[in-house]
């Protein structure tokens, strides 16, 4: 489950592109203006346009260079040039032009060459983009956030700061741990624990795609932290703050720790100590995930046989779930669900008449 490069390259195809992933902050990408990002190895491109956000693989299709290079920030243009051969896009993705087009071997229209297209919404602030064909409904994927984060989806917010690190483990042990409540006031107890309060003060809710921890707030209102498949996870402050942390997979033993902070566009606080604030707690998480990574990983088998107690297995059995460990079985659920059906899917029919062999478990 955290070091097999089959199972990796199957989230790939399967689990990933079954979810909508958040790409930047809506009001970060103004109309007229563009931006390219990396997802997962894929190149994308978000534009904005009177009709609203575009989204398409940063690649031109005459020779799959990119148009644009990633930049931290949007480039205000009316056109994308590519830099190979000049073939000039408008931002809706549409060829306007090709050097020297009468003179192609075939007969060209521009019309039979537009930039490859991916979905793309705007919600709750951010812009979210499916790689697959066929994406859960976004707002299925949101329906917990839609429904208990309310009036504080629509204040108007703008990115404040963007920090992106490298953890030396499997996505899937960054995400439970972020789920994981039954942690926070032993691991985290002058950080996290401070902010979330008392463990008797939790409220949990969950839907089928999400999960969330309520606590209260002293200002009023409630701290809320969702958990959201495929690996990301929303907070929201009653103040009108949301970070966004997610942990998008590298390889097998690694991942991405991506965070995002916006703020109402009163905010005048500093974004720094904000952010140092929570790669604080990000820091102590990052510790332990690590080192379960490691813990987590079967021994040679030289080395089981010579230390390994007598009698014992090499292989390390996970301990019972407690129950303010519940977010954690509810994603890992989604996540067997999913990937049970990409599997079923890839499976050989069975012969007629073939005997089916006593299921494990």
């Amino acid at each position: 489950m955290y070091r097999s490069a089959a199972l990796a390259a199957l989230e790939r195809r399967a689990w990933a592109p079954r979810f909508w992933h958040p790409i930047t902050a809506a009001s970060a990408l103004a109309e007229g203006h563009a931006q390219a990002f990396v997802l997962l190895g894929l190149p994308l491109l978000l534009s904005r346009t009177a009709a609203g956000p575009q989204a398409f693989l940063n690649r031109c299709p005459h020779r799959a260079v990119p148009l644009l290079e990633p930049q931290s920030e949007p480039r205000a243009c009316r056109r994308l040039v590519c830099p190979y051969h000049g073939w000039t896009y408008n931002l809706d993705g549409q060829l306007q032009a090709a050097a020297r087009e009468g003179q192609f071997e075939l007969p060209f229209s521009r019309a039979d060459w537009p930039l490859e297209r991916l979905a793309c919404r705007e919600l709750a602030g951010l812009l979210w983009v499916a790689i697959g064909a066929e994406p859960l409904p976004l707002e299925q994927q949101l329906d917990l956030v839609l429904a208990e984060a309310g009036p504080l989806l629509q204040q108007p917010r703008r990115l404040l700061a963007r920090e992106r690190l490298e953890l030396r483990c499997n996505w899937k042990l960054a995400h439970d741990n972020t789920l994981d409540d039954y942690h926070v006031a032993i691991a985290h107890p002058t950080t996290l624990h401070r902010e979330q309060g008392p463990v008797r003060h939790y409220r949990h809710a969950f839907s089928r795609h999400g999960t969330l921890l309520a606590t209260p707030w002293p200002g009023g209102g409630e701290f809320l932290t969702f958990g959201l498949a495929p690996w990301t996870h929303l907070l929201l402050w009653p103040d009108g703050r949301l970070a966004l942390i997610a942990f998008p997979p590298i390889d097998p033993g690694r991942c991405a720790l991506e965070v995002w902070l916006l703020a109402p566009p009163a905010w005048r606080q500093p974004a720094e100590a904000w952010l140092a604030e929570l790669l604080g707690f990000l820091e102590e998480d990052r510790k332990l995930v690590e080192a379960a990574q490691v813990g987590y990983g079967n021994p040679e088998p030289f080395v089981a046989a010579c230390f390994a107690p007598v009698g014992s297995g090499a292989e390390f059995v996970p301990g019972p779930p407690h129950r303010l460990e519940r977010r954690i079985l509810q994603q890992q659920q989604l996540y067997r669900q999913v990937l049970g059906a990409a599997l079923e899917a890839l499976s050989p029919p069975e012969p007629p008449g073939a005997a089916r062999s006593p299921s494990p478990g």
